[in-house]
């Protein structure tokens, strides 16, 4: 079989990309959610994630004022939450109440986190760093939030558990449970 591969304008597919509600709170007390793909882990000590968004979004200007959100991991049961969130405009609607998520006080910041979500992450903006069509904000986790039936008496998260969304190219994907393997350990 012959392999050849199709050459292509450059392009940034990385495939699966987790999908994010990040929720935010103005300095007027207005919270806000939008869904966000472009996002990853930065760094472990500190722990750090990295989140990207267009200028043109209203959560945009919201973290660039409070440098701070949260990171919240929705399921596939969510899909529809996650869908609004993502093609509705925060600066027109009140996307809490348009889909029914519910918010948790967040214990260091100010930003609400989505109480449906099985993973929240509490963040405060390190940098930001302008790329582009988009702009990169470095977070520090400041504290992490997780479903109880997430978490193994270890202390670890029992990944095995979740059901989490992804984004491929223009579809969202389920992420299957299940592991394949530990690390260090071939699976054969």
């Amino acid at each position: 079989m012959e392999r050849t591969k199709k050459k292509m304008s450059p392009r940034p597919w990385l495939f699966p990309r987790p999908v994010l509600l990040v929720s935010t709170r103005d300095g007027a007390g207005r919270d806000n959610l939008i869904t966000v793909s472009w996002a990853g882990v930065a760094c472990t000590r500190p722990p750090m994630v990295t989140v990207s968004l267009r200028r043109s979004r209203a959560s945009h200007a919201v973290i660039c004022a409070t440098r701070e959100f949260v990171a919240n991991i929705p399921t596939s049961r969510q899909m529809a939450e996650v869908e609004l969130c993502g093609t509705q405009c925060g600066k027109d609607t009140d996307k809490f109440a348009a889909s029914g998520l519910a918010k948790q006080a967040s214990t260091i910041i100010a930003a609400p986190m989505v109480a449906e979500c099985p993973i929240n992450l509490e963040c405060q903006v390190r940098q930001i760093v302008p790329l582009g069509s988009h702009d990169l904000f470095i977070a520090e986790v400041v504290k992490t939030h997780a479903h109880h039936a997430l978490v193994g008496e270890d202390g670890q998260l029992e990944v095995e558990h979740l059901d989490c969304l992804a984004w491929g190219d223009g579809d969202f994907l389920r992420l299957l449970k299940g592991r394949l393997g530990q690390r260090g350990l071939a699976v054969r």
